[in-house]
């Protein structure tokens, strides 16, 4: 295996290995956005979620963007790169220069070359997406946006997992709650 193809693999086993062992959605997000960073030499990497009734892309985990950067406003998914909302990779090679950048002055002064936005899709529906942030313009070969999809994907499952780890423990609470007060209430009869 070429040395790039095997960094490649070993990342990817790395956060499958995470998601395969812990429902901590921010500990697998983070461990992504970090060895994505550093395997594919980005300059940066974050994952945003969206937010259904705002259709804004929240932040969830990133790498290597500032505070200033990270807060710079609201990310508008209708504005920003929004071919990624129909479930397509977006490659903008120029982002202090593309109309579909939100926010251009606010990239040219964090020094963004270039940006991929990767949909998170989890059964069929976009619920995010993976940002790929370059120091300087590049085209990303075939390879690299594979790898960046497929970790996509792993990262749209993380957070499926947790939510429905949420969702499983919020209905056992609830369960416990009306069986106490039922056994509560035929104590006192």
């Amino acid at each position: 295996m070429k040395t790039q193809d095997r960094l490649y693999f070993d990342a990817f086993r790395e956060v499958v290995k995470a998601v395969n062992s812990t429902l901590d959605r921010q500990e697998v997000l983070d461990l992504l956005v970090s060895n994505v960073t550093q395997v594919m030499d980005l300059k940066a990497c974050a994952i945003r979620m969206l937010h259904g009734k705002k259709r804004t892309l929240e932040l969830l985990a990133s790498q290597g963007l500032s505070e200033r950067y990270i807060r710079k406003g609201s990310l508008d998914a209708d504005k920003s790169i929004a071919d990624a909302m129909e479930g397509e990779t977006v490659s903008v090679y120029n982002a202090t220069e593309d109309p579909r950048i939100q926010y251009p002055k606010e990239a040219h002064d964090e020094g963004i070359g270039s940006i991929i936005s990767v949909p998170l899709s989890c059964k069929g529906q976009v619920i995010g997406v993976l940002r790929l942030y370059t120091a300087e313009p590049r085209e990303f070969s075939e390879t690299e946006l594979d790898f960046a999809e497929a970790l996509s994907e792993v990262g749209a499952l993380a957070i499926e997992n947790a939510r429905m780890h949420e969702a499983i423990k919020e209905d056992y609470a609830a369960v416990m709650n009306e069986m106490y007060d039922f056994v509560g209430y035929r104590r006192s009869i």
